[in-house]
């Protein structure tokens, strides 16, 4: 009898050890895989952010763009920066949104629109104090209207300090980088910066955050809503849901911080990638690229706005529910953003005498 009990208990410690191993393994991987990914956000934040300062040196050395600001020739502005934008985006499929702004800090033009010139940005931009005693570029994540990473170069003509041009990028880059690999992004910016971003005051509130990026996964939302995010900032990582959530704090160019990255990685994605001890790079993490498919196909088949175009969606926004509403604006944007403003005015004004003559002749 003592033998049978001594084999049951040898057994029962036997499973206790494995399932113990079993879970510092797991344990052990993602807390790799959060470092990793922090690491791979700084990579893709620098990425981003020499990829605008890049730009935005190129169109500083632009001649007519310069004589043009000089000579407070704002039409001409707006028509040489749309040009050498709409350019880019033929040639290359990578839409730039850049600006002009005169050393009063004033809108002189900017790419997608000439609806703005002359608007005052002092007040809500405190980063140009940066130079106040700067001549060098500033590229860096900032609130402004919007939260953005702003690339800002000071344009001279001789030693005549005139202005500054300005590429800006909202996320999207980094929010289908990380999505491509399963992993699903939030930019969070803190709500008490929301009188400064006032273009934000519309956007989806997760806690004391608004969501920033437009292009982010409506999936996990509700999920996020029962997070602790103040213990969530405190140890990094989460479980909720089979999900892990992973918190990366978020600084402006003053490394102020202002907000924070949360990551989302579903439980069923996990096994794709690779263990901790393999000597590979996380960049190359997802096995056989297995991990990348699944997440393509599950997030284009189910995109119910694909067959849509741009001016039909115009019609669609007066019956969509309200739980789908954020995605279907997600999608509009993107859509819109492939149109002028000339195209986008005639939609509306076409959706307006729609609605005027609906109804019965009686």
């Amino acid at each position: 009898m003592l033998k049978k009990v001594v084999v049951v208990f040898i057994l029962i410690l036997i499973v206790v050890a494995m399932f113990y191993y079993k879970d510092k393994v797991r344990e052990q991987k993602i807390n790799h895989i959060m470092d990793q990914v922090s690491i791979v956000l700084k990579s893709k934040l620098k990425s981003d952010k020499m990829d605008d300062l890049k730009m935005a040196l190129f169109l500083s050395k632009n001649k007519a763009l310069v004589d043009a600001l000089e000579n407070d020739d704002e039409d001409l502005g707006y028509k040489l920066l749309s040009e050498i934008t709409s350019t880019i985006k033929k040639e290359t499929d990578i839409l730039v949104r850049a600006q002009i702004i005169t050393k009063e800090l004033n809108i002189f033009a900017r790419s997608w629109d000439d609806m703005y010139a002359g608007m005052p940005l002092g007040e809500y931009r405190k980063d140009f104090k940066y130079f106040e005693t700067n001549k060098v570029p500033r590229t860096s994540i900032e609130i402004g209207r919007r939260l953005g990473i702003k690339a800002t170069v000071p344009i001279y003509k001789g030693s005549e300090f005139l202005g500054f041009v300005e590429v800006i990028s909202f996320f999207k880059s980094i929010t289908e980088f990380f999505n491509s690999m399963g992993v699903d992004i939030y930019v969070l910016l803190d709500v008490k910066y929301i009188d400064t971003a006032v273009l934000m005051m519309q956007n989806l509130m997760v806690d004391d955050y608004i969501v920033s990026n437009r292009n982010y996964n409506y999936d996990h939302i509700q999920t996020l809503k029962k997070i602790d995010f103040q213990k969530l900032k405190l140890d990094r990582l989460a479980y909720k849901d089979n999900k892990y959530i992973f918190y990366e704090t978020m600084y402006d160019g003053d490394y102020k911080a202002i907000g924070g990255f949360v990551f989302v990685l579903d439980e069923k994605y996990l096994d794709y990638f690779r263990n901790p001890e393999d000597d590979i790079s996380f960049l190359i993490n997802v096995t056989r690229g297995g991990l990348y498919d699944v997440v393509k196909r599950e997030k284009y088949n189910n995109n119910v706005y694909d067959k849509y175009s741009a001016n039909s969606m115009v019609y669609l926004q007066d019956v969509i529910d309200k739980q789908d509403r954020q995605i279907f604006l997600d999608e509009a944007y993107e859509k819109f953003d492939e149109y002028s403003k000339d195209e986008l005015i005639q939609m509306m004004l076409e959706r307006n005498i729609v609605k005027k003559i609906d109804g019965k002749i009686k």
